[in-house]
């Protein structure tokens, strides 16, 4: 690169403008666990989906309330992915400590409730 360009722009710009550059592997991880909530976002909204489109044998009411949760646990988690790795990868930019997931815990209680609803539909059928 000579000295009469700039570097592209990277997004987001409130991340990418801090600090100096971690080592590769770290951002690398980060992405990992990044896509790893994605990836359990998609499994949460599927299990909702699949509750209710597969009409499991379960109270009606139970087995809507449990699978509205996956779903809107599923809809929290990209939530999670996002702010979660802006945190971390500001932080190792910044020389810090890496903060914790903050949305983990409801999502974890969340889908603990879930399958007490879909035990408890089971049961009561």
């Amino acid at each position: 690169m000579t000295s009469n360009t700039t570097p592209r722009q990277r997004f987001p710009r409130s991340v990418y403008g801090s600090g100096s550059e971690p080592d590769v592997r770290f951002t690398l991880a980060n992405e990992r666990t990044f896509l790893a909530w994605i990836r359990t976002s998609l499994a949460l909204v599927a299990a909702g989906v699949a509750l209710e489109a597969f009409d499991v044998p379960i109270v009606s009411g139970l087995r809507l309330t449990a699978a509205l949760v996956l779903i809107v646990l599923g809809m929290l988690a990209p939530v999670q992915a996002w702010f979660g790795w802006m945190a971390a990868e500001k932080a190792l930019r910044r020389g810090l400590p890496l903060p914790a997931p903050h949305l983990a815990g409801p999502i974890g209680i969340g889908v603990g409730i879930a399958g007490l609803l879909i035990a408890t539909g089971l049961v009561v059928s």
